[in-house]
């Protein structure tokens, strides 16, 4: 038996991330694997849904345009949704300093104490909890989503910015 509750959740998911290549760019095979398990814990379980659409679930893809992502929203059949733009320069701090406390990470793990290596990551997950924020303020009047949601999509958008 399946619930009113649960059809509301399912319909207000994404089911389907693509990223445009020939905006993005196809990045090195390190690269390659982090967007592929970004996109693959974004689909696992998410809450996606475009203020003041009905018909979901959705399929996303996210393009650049002018230094801007783009969240090009559709239905499942491909009907267009929404397409949100939105500006990176508010993310810029935020993902450097990110990939900085992610280098010190990885160089602490082979050198560093525990307590030291714990330090570190609690510092690069507040980085992502911060990124988190900025993505769910920046969309909060376009398209609802909750906190992990909103994780998964800053490690997405984070990857984008990775040069390898």
């Amino acid at each position: 038996m399946t619930h009113a509750r649960d059809d509301d959740r399912s319909a207000r998911r994404l089911v389907e991330v693509t990223l445009d290549h020939d905006t993005i760019g196809p990045g090195n095979r390190d690269i390659e694997h982090e967007r592929s398990v970004a996109i693959y814990d974004l689909l696992e379980d998410n809450l996606f849904a475009p203020l003041g659409h009905e018909g979901g679930p959705y399929c996303l893809r996210l393009l650049l345009v002018n230094d801007r992502l783009v969240f090009d929203v559709r239905q499942r059949d491909g009907a267009p949704v929404v397409a949100h733009y939105l500006s990176l320069t508010p993310f810029r701090r935020i993902v450097k300093d990110y990939f900085l406390m992610c280098e010190s990470y990885h160089t602490a793990i082979r050198t560093a104490s525990p307590s030291q290596i714990e330090a570190i990551d609690v510092g690069r997950r507040g980085l992502h909890n911060e990124g988190s924020e900025l993505l769910t303020e920046r969309l909060k009047d376009k398209i609802e989503i909750d906190f992990d949601t909103a994780r998964r999509l800053f490690t997405l958008i984070s990857v984008l910015h990775w040069k390898g």
